[in-house]
């Protein structure tokens, strides 16, 4: 029998999905022409032959609020339904307020709280179980989660081992109580931190400890900073171990996942990843080509794509796995709801 998994009170379900990317594409021959860099090289490096980036003046918000208003029509409700508004990002709009409040009142959810959880790359997984706890307690009915990121502008064009993997996207669904009829809810998470990765993966300045200023801004200290190498070998690592932790909690195996969505972060880390759990090809889905790392979109975008090719139908078995920076590391075991 398996333990005592971390969902209890009464079931949940993601009753819809939908995504937001900005029409302006950056490929790989752009970057060419920007940095000293090569296809080939993005290409074998990360997996990425393109990615969307926003316009000047288009924010985080934005992105989200776009696919949280297709979330809500999808699951058949109103913004008024709405009554917790998660939204997942190191990208917000300002420093405050949240980006859920400007969410919130984009899409005129009257009735709704909400806040903004930042664990990088893990932000949707977090999101995600923090809203299915809410329903689950019958506190609200239905949640918002969204994943939402513009990684444009936090990244450093002048910098090739960042610039060529990061782009702009956003992802929405809606949580709600599960119908009882077991062939879609949301079974486990599980999640950790580890702070003492805090400099493998970081942007300097912007915050309380290095304000914004003249200095800050000559040292190019508001741009993301990355170690890859520490970064690779933490992502695979740990996503075989929470990957293989929640599933031997529910007296599952890998074999048994009809689907394993993990973070966009690498081709080569999830291909990594698979390999140590022992994922045969059709169990795993790859999109990083099209929209590189967007962050806190990544597992939204990839489940729409999923959904959209007929990999995904009601009742699968997925499991969501993500690494990010901090180190944040998340995981969540569900039954897909439609």
């Amino acid at each position: 029998m398996a333990r005592q998994n971390r969902c209890g009170g009464r079931p949940t379900t993601i009753t819809s999905l939908a995504t937001y990317v900005p029409p302006r594409l950056l490929t790989n021959a752009d970057l060419e022409q920007m940095v000293e860099t090569n296809n080939e090289w993005i290409l074998q490096r990360t997996g990425i032959r393109e990615r969307h980036i926003v316009d000047p003046g288009v924010g985080t918000s934005d992105l989200g609020k776009e696919a949280a208003v297709q979330a809500i029509a999808g699951a058949g409700l109103t913004p008024d339904d709405i009554g917790i508004i998660i939204v997942g990002t190191v990208t917000p709009d300002m420093m405050f307020p949240s980006t859920a409040c400007l969410i919130q009142h984009k899409i005129g959810a009257r009735g709704a709280w909400g806040f903004d959880l930042s664990a990088a790359c893990s932000a949707f997984t977090y999101a995600l179980s923090t809203a299915s706890q809410f329903v689950a307690t019958g506190a609200h009915d239905h949640a918002l989660v969204v994943g939402a990121d513009v990684m444009s502008s936090i990244i450093d064009y002048k910098d090739r081992a960042t610039c060529v993997i990061f782009g702009d996207g956003a992802g929405a669904v809606v949580v709600s109580a599960a119908a009882g009829d077991g062939d879609g809810s949301i079974i486990d998470f599980e999640h950790e931190i580890d702070g003492s990765g805090g400099p493998a993966l970081y942007m300097p300045a912007g915050g309380s400890l290095r304000p914004p200023s003249h200095d800050t801004v000559d040292q190019r200290m508001h741009y993301v900073k990355q170690d890859g190498q520490t970064v690779f070998k933490f992502a695979v690592r740990k996503t075989e171990e929470i990957a293989r932790r929640i599933l031997d909690r529910n007296c599952l195996k890998p074999s048994d996942l009809s689907l394993f969505v993990s973070h966009q972060a690498n081709r080569r880390i999830i291909l990594a990843a698979a390999e140590k759990l022992g994922l045969a090809e059709h169990q795993v889905i790859i999109n990083i080509e099209r929209f590189g790392n967007t962050t806190a979109a990544t597992i939204p975008l990839a489940l729409n794509d999923a959904v959209r090719d007929g990999r995904l139908k009601k009742g699968d078995l997925v499991l969501l796995a993500s690494v990010g920076a901090g180190f944040t590391v998340g995981a969540v075991l569900l039954r897909w709801g439609f």
